[in-house]
């Protein structure tokens, strides 16, 4: 019901925009996260946006470098990611909440299936 796309190779310093794409149902009600996981490692927050788009959360790690938009209209969140470094290489996921602008990845019901991102040194 969630779809990630967008991701890929990039050189540090280069901009990707990663698209999560809904089917099935509206998200238009839910607060929708990206979170992203690397090898080894656990799955981490990075950004929120509550279901109306007026208020954003962003992980210390990508704030300033990393802006999550949604278009209720197409039900589809974005993340536009600039200024990548080799440390945010991971398979990034977007999820839908109920809750507001929360945290945790387990506060989200819905997730995608996820898209690489891979950043180059």
């Amino acid at each position: 019901q969630l779809q990630a796309s967008g991701g890929g190779l990039v050189q540090a310093g280069g901009s990707l925009r990663l698209s999560c794409a809904a089917s099935g149902r509206t998200f238009s009600s839910y607060d929708m996260g990206w979170f992203r996981q690397a090898p080894g490692k656990e799955r981490e927050f990075v950004a929120t946006i509550s279901w109306k788009g007026y208020s954003t959360v962003y992980a210390d790690s990508v704030k300033g470098r990393f802006t999550i938009s949604r278009d209720n209209a197409k039900n589809t969140v974005y993340l536009q990611m600039n200024s990548l470094k080799p440390e945010d290489t991971a398979v990034y996921y977007c999820a839908a909440s109920i809750g507001t602008l929360v945290l945790s990845l387990y506060d989200y019901e819905y997730w995608g299936q996820g898209t690489q991102v891979t950043v180059s040194s």
